[in-house]
């Protein structure tokens, strides 16, 4: 039997695993991910709708007429995802429907690259998170400020800002639902942390049947500029390797990350679509 290909792989990975966190809806090739009452969110809802493999030629706009519709009706962002060289076809349609697309490209592991441990600053360690982390509230709470702080330039928010928004998740209940989703090993959480246990760094990944997405990667904008973010990423694909992962790619939106993750192994590897307006990765 041959291997499935990398786009096969990437394509059952992305059709597996919002099934831990939701039910899949069939919109004749589309299916729209709904979440269940319990669970961490995946993709920030889940409330994505994507094509299957074998029907992606065949999307029309009136199946997309009717995801939005549903997505309507839950409430939820009107947001599709899917390969660009799976379904070509398929951004005219979002486009034409009157959604913005927005591209992603992916990154996919070289399986024989060594990853050594890069050079950390004094005092900072790298930690994969379990669910009774002491650090895991703010560790959840660091890409908020890191994504609404765009770019690699070294920003304001800090340590104060950082434990508000730690609490906001406690308060919201996002913190409790993450705990059972790390117990059970469907997601995996790295931080790099200062050494009083702040984090200063985090990413995350889902294995499903040997593939995974890392995603999630953020820096603490006051202490960017230092390879936070790089050793963290590093530290999630070796604990992928050591955990039973063959393929390890990504997502990126800065041909300066780009530049990062090529020199720790990662080669060009096809692109994602997406709404421009969805909720992020995270």
């Amino acid at each position: 039997m041959t291997e499935p290909s990398l786009r096969a792989r990437m394509e059952h990975f992305y059709a597996t695993v919002p099934l831990v966190f939701a039910e899949a809806e069939a919109y004749g090739p589309l299916r729209l991910f709904v979440r269940g009452p319990a669970g961490a969110p995946y993709y920030g809802g889940p409330s994505h709708a994507r094509p299957t493999a074998a029907g992606a030629a065949t999307v029309t706009g009136a199946d997309i007429a009717r995801v939005r519709g549903r997505q309507r009706e839950l409430g939820v962002p009107e947001a599709f995802e899917w390969l660009d060289e799976v379904a070509p076809s398929m951004r005219g349609l979002i486009e034409r429907a009157g959604l913005p697309v927005l591209e992603r490209p992916l990154m996919v592991l070289d399986p024989h690259h060594p990853l050594p441990p890069p050079p950390l600053p004094v005092g900072v360690t790298l930690r994969a998170l379990d669910a009774d982390d002491p650090a895991l509230p703010a560790a959840l709470a660091l890409p908020r400020l890191a994504f609404a702080d765009a770019g690699t330039a070294v920003g304001s928010a800090g340590h104060g800002e950082l434990a508000l928004e730690a609490q906001k998740l406690a308060d919201d209940g996002t913190l409790a639902a993450v705990r059972p989703v790390l117990r059970d090993g469907h997601k995996v959480l790295v931080a790099a942390l200062a050494a009083d246990g702040t984090p200063l760094a985090v990413g995350h990944y889902h294995p499903a049947d040997g593939i995974t997405e890392i995603g999630g990667i953020g820096t603490l904008p006051t202490a960017r500029r230092q390879g936070l973010g790089a050793a963290v990423m590093a530290a999630l694909a070796t604990h992928a390797r050591d955990h039973g992962v063959h393929t390890v790619f990504l997502a990126y939106a800065e041909d300066a990350v780009a530049r990062i993750y090529a020199r720790l192994g990662f080669r060009a590897a096809g692109t994602t679509l997406l709404i421009a307006n969805q909720p992020a990765r995270s």
